[in-house]
């Protein structure tokens, strides 16, 4: 095979998803591993957040703000990383932007975990 043609055969096979998901199913947990530890932080930062909201608290806000803050960047670039690398679909992003961080990032890693547990070998 030439050149050119081994790089349309390497470029053909890196877009199909479903194959460098069945391929890379060990990269994909280890960011879902990340991402989950990343969300549950993430969501015990929330929670202090949120009392003091509602419930008026009294928490050091400043500080459980910027690390939640600093946690959803990287949530929702993670996420977003794997949607570019395709590895998952732009929806995981999405979820995770539209819920707050946690609760879409947690509920898409078991979606995804779902899906790679029940796709064949």
């Amino acid at each position: 095979m030439s050149t050119t043609g081994q790089d349309a055969h390497r470029s053909r096979r890196a877009r199909d998803p479903l194959r460098s998901a069945a391929v890379s199913a060990q990269p994909i947990s280890r960011r879902l591993n990340v991402i989950l530890v990343l969300a549950i932080v993430d969501a015990v930062l929330l929670v202090p957040l949120l009392l003091h909201r509602f419930a008026d608290l009294d928490v050091p806000v400043f500080p459980i703000g910027m690390t939640h803050g600093l946690l959803f960047i990287a949530l929702v670039g993670l996420c977003a990383k794997g949607a570019l690398d395709g590895l998952w679909g732009w929806w995981f992003p999405a979820i995770t932007v539209v819920t707050g961080g946690p609760p879409g990032s947690i509920v898409g890693d078991i979606i995804i975990r779902r899906r790679q547990t029940a796709a064949p070998s």
